[in-house]
């Protein structure tokens, strides 16, 4: 499966298709003055994630100032109109004030084909609080502002409805998994680019959960990301 739409010129792209087994990981061509994407297997991304123990001790979601002005402040809209509007598979109408109407968006976790975004989330595929306990709590204001509105990795952000974002709430993939068995190894790339574009750690379930797809039904999966400025 491939993300259709790439936000930014930077994007965090992933592709989940057939791995040769003798091919080097490698980087692939990058904008000059931008740093070059990862190509590599499912596999040794998920080994490049560092294995460190989560606290969330002090956190609390307004330590990621969201939903900010948007890769594009000129065009009224923030970061989560942003998303919805590079995610519709029928653009919406879109009125004074970024104000959306109509639209169809299709939500990769649960399967589901929704029209109008009321009943919609633009979701973190890695949950702030996950973010916190996995490095973000040390980071600058400044920059768990930059992660939280994060259109320049294509994973970072992803329409889903509502409904199926309260499920997974603040879990991670030791504890919660899309209900769509197709969605398993998208979602599991994703969350895997997202730990390493911003560099941040799992603890030891989530590891051995990732590593459960990651040799199993994911394992001719490979990913691509470039790493967070």
């Amino acid at each position: 499966m491939i993300k259709n739409l790439l936000r930014g010129s930077g994007a965090l792209v992933l592709a989940l298709i057939p791995f040769a087994a003798t091919a080097p990981a490698q980087a692939a061509q990058a904008p000059q003055g931008s740093q070059a994407a990862v190509v590599t297997s499912l596999a040794d991304a998920v080994g490049l994630v560092k294995v460190v123990e989560e606290n969330r001790t002090g956190y609390a979601p307004s330590h990621f100032k969201h939903w900010n002005s948007g890769d594009l402040p000129s065009d009224g809209c923030d970061t989560r109109n942003e998303v919805l509007l590079a995610e519709a598979v029928k653009a919406p109408a879109v009125a004074s004030g970024c104000e959306l109407t109509g639209g169809t968006w299709q939500s990769y976790y649960d399967g589901q084909e929704v029209t109008g975004s009321d009943a919609l989330d633009t979701a973190h595929t890695v949950p702030l609080a996950e973010a916190w306990d996995s490095g973000a709590s040390a980071w600058s204001a400044a920059r768990r502002e930059a992660y939280a509105n994060d259109q320049g990795g294509s994973a970072s952000l992803v329409v889903v409805t509502a409904r199926v974002n309260r499920q997974k709430a603040e879990q991670d993939p030791a504890e919660w998994i899309p209900p769509v068995p197709e969605a398993h190894c998208r979602y599991v790339g994703e969350w895997v680019t997202t730990k390493l574009r911003w560099q941040l750690t799992a603890d030891n379930p989530e590891m051995e959960a990732l590593k459960v797809f990651a040799e199993g039904p994911c394992e001719d999966a490979i990913v691509q990301y470039t790493p967070a400025s």
